[in-house]
């Protein structure tokens, strides 16, 4: 299969290397030119949960016009990038190609839908992986839990069948959701319990949950957005949030959140699509969030004195 992705920051790193080891012609689209040389010249080096190699296979591009018609296309942009993606993979697909979007937090099948529509797309999520890009052309995943995929509309498909069993082949552990809006909340509910709560204290996941004074604001946060998806009307596969955290928090204790290695490198973060996201719903749905008003307060605040975006 021809597999475009657009976005090789340290998820779509992953996926790219994880499928190019399986035989798939892998194509990456990304906007850092070192990350993009150093795949070119010395292949692309993934390390940890899945073992140590290089692939060389993949082909590198800084964009998308000479990859030409891929058979699936991965978004794997951090939010913020996601319209600008879908415009790139526009350049890459036509009707019978199967559009992916995976990315933390609310908001993305939205933005990508914007541009292409939602025939074609599905959505996912990525769970337990806590990536990290090491140096150009080198990511490492601390675990590699679970992929979450799902059709945009709803459902199951073929299609959807086929592209599982293509990340399944390549060593990813997947499950097909028929509810989208359930695949999204369950993960952005895990999402809002660590990425803000680890960013402000400046922990792992393992040492936030081993403190007993920030323990208790990370299961806040994730309540409150956990009783905001409730009001929406989302059919969560579970009532207990601090266990449903607690077991998503266990499968990577050592990982550091991507908002918290953000502000570790002066960039600004997701806030708004997780964290901030929060309050925006629960005022739509008569609920309360101070706990995630509070700690996007603080991001922001930090953001404010980051010198670029």
């Amino acid at each position: 299969m021809k597999i475009g992705i657009i976005g090789a920051g340290a998820m779509g790193s992953v996926y790219a290397a994880l499928l190019a080891e399986a035989g798939h012609e892998v194509h990456v689209v990304d906007i850092w030119p070192e990350h993009v040389r150093a795949i070119r010249e010395h292949g692309l080096s993934l390390s940890g949960a899945s073992g140590e190699r290089t692939v060389d296979a993949i082909r590198a591009h800084s964009t998308a016009g000479e990859i030409g018609v891929c058979d699936h296309v991965i978004i794997s942009t951090k939010l913020s990038g996601v319209e600008q993606a879908a415009r790139s993979a526009q350049e890459i697909s036509d009707g019978s190609t199967a559009i992916l979007t995976i990315q933390n937090g609310l908001g993305s099948a939205e933005r990508a839908a914007s541009v292409l529509g939602g025939e074609n797309l599905m959505l996912g999520v990525a769970e337990g992986f806590g990536a990290s890009i090491r140096a150009p052309g080198h990511a490492h995943h601390n675990s590699m839990s679970l992929i979450r995929l799902g059709e945009m509309s709803g459902g199951t498909s073929d299609r959807l069948r086929t592209i599982a069993e293509v990340w399944q082949d390549a060593g990813f552990t997947v499950r097909v959701f028929e509810d989208i809006d359930r695949l999204i909340w369950e993960k952005f509910v895990c999402n809002v319990a660590f990425s803000g709560p680890c960013t402000v204290l400046d922990m792992t996941i393992g040492e936030l949950m081993a403190d007993r004074h920030a323990w208790p604001i990370a299961v806040a946060c994730a309540r409150e957005a956990y009783l905001a998806g409730r009001a929406r009307g989302i059919r969560f596969g579970f009532d207990d949030v601090e266990t449903y955290i607690a077991e998503f928090g266990r499968r990577m204790p050592r990982a550091r959140p991507s908002m918290l290695l953000d502000h570790r490198s002066r960039r600004h973060s997701e806030i708004e699509a997780i964290n901030g996201m929060v309050p925006v719903v629960a005022a739509e749905t008569g609920t309360e969030a101070p706990f995630n008003e509070l700690i996007s307060a603080i991001v922001r605040s930090r953001e404010s004195r980051f010198t670029s975006p």
